[in-house]
């Protein structure tokens, strides 16, 4: 089965301009897992959470359906990359001591990818789902933003984008515990954050349709919203956590 490659194209792009997850996270991750010796990072993109997760890891094994996205990958000595889809790992059963899904679970298979989770996971291992939507700068800047987002490239979102919008509300396997609250943050100037809105996957679906940069509609009312092109501003992110053990009973279903 072929997988929804929305990322490829502009892989070099989302690598240079995804925002950075907080170390704390990672921490927190590592204080809950039943051992810190193997992380599965699934659907990893340029490896920003794989990286993440191994300096709190020994070992972490990344995996994404793109091979473009695993070509600009961040290297780190303890991840080991592999191209693969999320819903058919090849890895060993029961051997993972932390799943982790950032910003990816709305791209899979979930009957297919819980199937997969359950059997690689260990017992009292953790499944870690992260997302986060629209930014924050300020109030002129977000409205521009915003306005983006929903009127100029809102009809190219793919469907799968609503299951962001409604993370919380997703279903996932395993029983839930209560996560902390944690946001990312950048510091940017004007051309960082275009940079960062042309990533998106919206952008280059309307690329492809009308042959030309919906950017242009909105940047220069984002320049004037932001003021001082050389002023650098806090970018923020809230992130939504949400985290899960996979119980004993669990084990005996799979």
């Amino acid at each position: 089965m072929s997988f929804k490659d929305h990322f490829s194209k502009q892989a070099a792009d989302y690598a240079k301009f995804r925002p950075r997850y907080p170390q704390k996270l990672f921490e927190y991750l590592g204080s809950i897992a039943p051992n810190r010796g193997l992380a599965w990072d699934c659907g990893t993109g340029n490896g920003q959470a794989a990286v993440g997760l191994a300096t709190v890891f020994d070992h972490v094994i990344a995996t994404d359906a793109s091979e473009k996205q695993i070509a600009n990958a961040r290297s780190h000595e303890r991840v080991e990359y592999r191209v693969t889809r999320a819903e058919k790992s090849d890895l060993e059963s029961a051997s993972i001591d932390l799943i982790m899904v950032a910003q990816a679970l709305h791209w899979f298979d979930l009957d297919r990818f819980y199937a997969e989770a359950r059997r690689a996971l260990k017992p009292d291992g953790v499944f870690a789902a992260s997302a986060y939507n629209l930014l924050h700068v300020e109030p002129a800047i977000d409205e521009v933003i915003n306005r983006y987002y929903y009127e100029v490239v809102g009809p190219f979102w793919p469907p799968e984008r609503v299951l962001i919008e409604k993370f919380e509300e997703l279903p996932l396997p395993f029983s839930e515990i209560q996560a902390p609250s944690f946001e990312m943050i950048a510091q940017w100037n004007p051309e960082h954050l275009l940079g960062y809105l042309r990533s998106w996957s919206a952008t280059q679906r309307f690329i492809a349709a009308n042959r030309r940069d919906p950017l242009e509609e909105i940047a220069d009312d984002l320049r004037v919203a932001w003021g001082n092109p050389q002023q650098v501003r806090s970018v923020i992110w809230p992130l939504t956590l949400r985290v899960r053990i996979k119980a004993i009973s669990d084990s005996l279903a799979t």
